[in-house]
């Protein structure tokens, strides 16, 4: 078979793809090496009403919103999907997602369990990646350099990990997040990209 002949065997309907997992995973982390891989995705700016720490830029990693900014546009319904957490607003810009798919680019969104649950109850085509910490143990020290947690925010923090960790079921996929090796992380989401590409029946999302 020729690569030509090859290529029109896949699907031509872009993907879209949710990252999650527990909070210190290094989603953004993984995120930001696909972004320098140069992998031709649109990735989705969620929004959010947290302060925005030194290193951090408005419209690069997020969206840095007022409160009452993000609740007009709660109101207004412009999220695809919003939650607080830990005390703070964290939303999904609808009209961004439907412009990329519509333009038909492949199109990646990080967000929490829950916000990864209430896609797939809005968009059950969606392909859901769950990022796994390669230990309980190695989550603990990402969350202390992370973060610089007391205890009681630690200890919150992993229970809401474990628990998170046991909604696997709603995922179509687990990658195991090795922060020495983030290449990885990246080879093989975007195998699951490829595999999705080559499906008989391929998903269709529409919103």
């Amino acid at each position: 078979m020729t690569r030509d002949k090859l290529n029109k065997t896949q699907s031509t309907y872009p993907l879209f793809i949710v990252i999650s997992g527990p909070s210190g995973v290094g989603k953004d982390a993984a995120l930001d090496n696909m972004k320098k891989a140069g992998f031709p995705f649109h990735y989705v700016l969620t929004a959010t009403t947290r302060l925005k720490r030194p290193a951090e830029k408005d419209g690069v990693a997020y969206r840095f919103l007022s409160e009452d900014k993000f609740r007009q546009m709660i109101g207004a319904n412009q999220f695809l999907e919003w939650a607080k957490v830990y005390g703070n607003y964290y939303g999904v810009p609808k009209q961004e997602v439907k412009n990329a798919l519509k333009q038909g680019l492949d199109t990646i969104v990080k967000v929490d369990i829950q916000g990864a649950t209430t896609i797939k109850s809005i968009l059950a085509d969606a392909v859901l990646i769950f990022l796994m910490p390669p230990s309980m143990d190695e989550l603990v020290n990402r969350l202390k350099q992370r973060y610089g947690l007391s205890s009681e925010e630690l200890d919150l923090r992993l229970s809401k990990a474990q628990e998170e960790i046991e909604s696997l079921s709603i995922f179509d996929y687990v990658v195991v997040n090795h922060t020495d090796d983030l290449n990885l992380t990246v080879d093989q989401i975007n195998a699951i990209v490829v595999a999705e590409k080559c499906r008989l029946k391929p998903r269709v999302v529409t919103l």
